[in-house]
C-alpha cells in the first residue's frame, strides 16, 4: 500500500514539473540591451497543444528607460514603421484595440500625460433592442510618474483632461442613453465601484483583465469583451502586466500556425502570473500581435508572417 501511494505522489511530482513553462533566455539574439531588460522565450506544448511564447520584462525604476506610448493619426503603420518613426526604440509592441474602417484605437491611450485616444464605451445594441446602447469599461495599463503601474477600468470624456479610473471591476450596462457622464455610471452600476480621475503618465488600453491582486480573475462578462465562449478560444495574444517589484512584463504569443494553437484568456492569464505579474490586462490579439526587440521581431505574425499596420504600440525606449 505505501508503495502505491509512494508512486503516485512520485507521478504527480513528475507532472507538475512537467506542467511547469521552461523559459529559455535569448537577450544574446537582441543584443544591445539595456541592463534591466532581459527577453525569454518557450516552445513547451500547453495542454497537449504547440505553444510558442515571448516575454519581454524591463525594470520601472531603471532611469535611463522611458515607458511610453504612440500613435499614427488617420492611419496605421506596422511595428517596424512605428520602430524606425520613435527613433528606434528598445521594445515596441502592439496595444490598443482598433477599427479596421477608421483606423481609429477603440482603448484609451495616454501619452506624456495627454490622454491622446479614447474609449469607445457606447456600442449600439442590435435587433428589437436597436434603440438602446451598451457601455462598457476597460481594462487599462497605466504608470505614473512615480513609475509606478497599476490596472484600472477606465471612463474617458473628450471634454475631460484626464481619464477616469476604477479600481474595481465596473459591469457594462445597457440603457436608452447614446452620451453617459459619471453620475449615469454611478447610478447605474456596482454602488461600490468608484471612478476617480486617474493622473497617469503613460497608458494603453484593452480587455479584459487578466489578474488582479495576484489571482487570475478575468473580467470578461463585466467589459462584455468577447461574447459567448470565446474566452476558452486559443489565439495569438498580446498582454502587459507587472509584478511586485515594479518589473514591467510583456508577453506574446504565437498562434492559428501548426507549430503554435495560441493561448485562451485562462492560460494567457496563468503564464503571466508564473512569471510574476501581479496585475495584468489583454491587449489586441490575433493579428496584430507582434514584438519587437531592438527592432527584430520576437513572435511570428500569424497573418502569413506579415506585420499588421496599427495604430497604436507601446514603447520601451533609452532616456
Amino acid at each position: 500500500m505505501k508503495k502505491i501511494i509512494f508512486c503516485c505522489l512520485l507521478n504527480l511530482f513528475i507532472f507538475s514539473v512537467e506542467a511547469q513553462t521552461k523559459w529559455l533566455n535569448i537577450d544574446s539574439l537582441y543584443q544591445p540591451l539595456p541592463s534591466s531588460v532581459h527577453v525569454y522565450k518557450s516552445t513547451d506544448s500547453l495542454e497537449g497543444k504547440p505553444n510558442v511564447m515571448y516575454y519581454a520584462v524591463a525594470d520601472l525604476k531603471d532611469k535611463h528607460l522611458k515607458f511610453t506610448t504612440d500613435t499614427s493619426y488617420k492611419r496605421r503603420l506596422t511595428p517596424a514603421q512605428f520602430y524606425q518613426k520613435d527613433i528606434q526604440p528598445v521594445l515596441v509592441v502592439n496595444c490598443s484595440f482598433f477599427s479596421f474602417a477608421t483606423n481609429q484605437n477603440l482603448n484609451l491611450v495616454v501619452k506624456d500625460g495627454k490622454l491622446i485616444s479614447y474609449n469607445k464605451e457606447t456600442i449600439p445594441a442590435k435587433g428589437k433592442d436597436s434603440l438602446t446602447y451598451y457601455h462598457s469599461f476597460f481594462g487599462t495599463l497605466g504608470i505614473s510618474k512615480r513609475r509606478n503601474a497599476d490596472i484600472a477600468w477606465t471612463y474617458t470624456d473628450s471634454s475631460k483632461r484626464f481619464p477616469f479610473a476604477s479600481e474595481m471591476p465596473v459591469h457594462f450596462f445597457r440603457d436608452s442613453t447614446k452620451q453617459i457622464n459619471l453620475n449615469t455610471i454611478k447610478e447605474e452600476t456596482n454602488p461600490k465601484a468608484h471612478f476617480s480621475k486617474w493622473k497617469i503618465q503613460t497608458a494603453v488600453g484593452g480587455g479584459p483583465v487578466l489578474l488582479q491582486n495576484g489571482e487570475i480573475k478575468v473580467t470578461n462578462n463585466e467589459e462584455r469583451k468577447f461574447a459567448g465562449k470565446a474566452i476558452k478560444d486559443r489565439h495569438p495574444r498580446t498582454a502587459i502586466g507587472y509584478t511586485k517589484d515594479h518589473k514591467i512584463i510583456v508577453l506574446v504569443s504565437e498562434g492559428r500556425t501548426e507549430s503554435a494553437a495560441g493561448m485562451t484568456l485562462i492560460q494567457l492569464a496563468q503564464a503571466l502570473k508564473d512569471v510574476g505579474c501581479v496585475e495584468a490586462v489583454n491587449l489586441d490579439g490575433g493579428g496584430s500581435s507582434c514584438m519587437l526587440i531592438n527592432g527584430k521581431e520576437t513572435n511570428s505574425p500569424s497573418d502569413k508572417g506579415e506585420q499588421r499596420p496599427v495604430p497604436s504600440v507601446f514603447l520601451i525606449e533609452r532616456n
